[in-house]
């Protein structure tokens, strides 16, 4: 029977979006039959009188989070009057918990678990790079602990401890921003004409107002806007 793998929490200082890892990680034996993830977004109600229900205005995303359990065992070196404690080896996780004097906030962790396939890494098309920098862990803050001790030696000593921890997801403003990649409309795209576009139709999707058309007219010098070839590359530019 094969060992758990070991789940490794690596502090991280992040320069110019870039993590790089301070001192030895933290390991812990995982082999898990569940963990959560939870991800969420903010969304505000619009009142409009008359209405039968609030337009719904997106906000901002939330931060993800994720929750699982770790297990610790100090009785492979016994559980006599000499046996070693738990605490040895959760102590060394409760750390990351702590406020580190330098920071004067507890500190930015990588935790990761797993060879392939953690939850997010396979993120496609526009939304492979919001999640760009996970592979097999989460860089995270480590939100909160919950430590269980369930068994003692007959002189007290605790043996073996089960901790609940929450770890929150962190990106400084840089990675998040260098990840999101806005494409919006105050910024100048180019657009492929399909069959049957029109620049209103055009204008009402990238502009969210059709009768923007005359912007994208004058920008390329269209002199009959019912004439778009299939196939023409329209300049779309940013809205002043």
């Amino acid at each position: 029977m094969s060992l758990p793998l070991k789940a490794k929490f690596q502090k991280i200082e992040i320069f110019f979006g870039i993590p790089f890892p301070i001192g030895e990680p933290v390991e812990v034996s995982y082999n898990p039959t569940e963990f959560t993830l939870n991800k969420a977004v903010q969304i505000a109600d619009i009142n409009i009188p008359g209405l039968d229900m609030p337009i719904l205005q997106f906000v901002r995303g939330q931060t993800e989070t994720l929750t699982l359990d770790l297990f610790f065992d100090s009785t492979e070196e016994g559980m006599g009057e000499e046996a070693k404690a738990v605490t040895e080896k959760t102590d060394q996780f409760y750390q990351l918990i702590k406020i580190d004097r330098k920071t004067h906030a507890p500190p930015v962790c990588h935790f990761t678990w797993g060879e392939k396939g953690f939850p997010g890494s396979k993120l496609t098309d526009q939304w492979e790079s919001q999640n760009a920098s996970r592979t097999n862990g989460f860089q995270c803050i480590v939100e909160s602990v919950r430590q269980r001790f369930t068994l003692f030696s007959p002189k007290g000593t605790p043996l073996r401890a089960t901790l609940t921890v929450t770890l929150r997801e962190y990106k400084t403003l840089e990675q998040q921003i260098d990840q999101i990649r806005f494409a919006s409309p105050d910024h100048t795209h180019a657009h492929l004409v399909r069959q049957g576009d029109t620049l209103s139709r055009i204008s009402g999707r990238v502009y969210k107002d059709p009768r923007e058309w005359r912007h994208i007219a004058e920008h390329n010098k269209i002199a009959d806007p019912l004439d778009l070839p299939p196939g023409a590359i329209l300049e779309l530019p940013p809205l002043r």
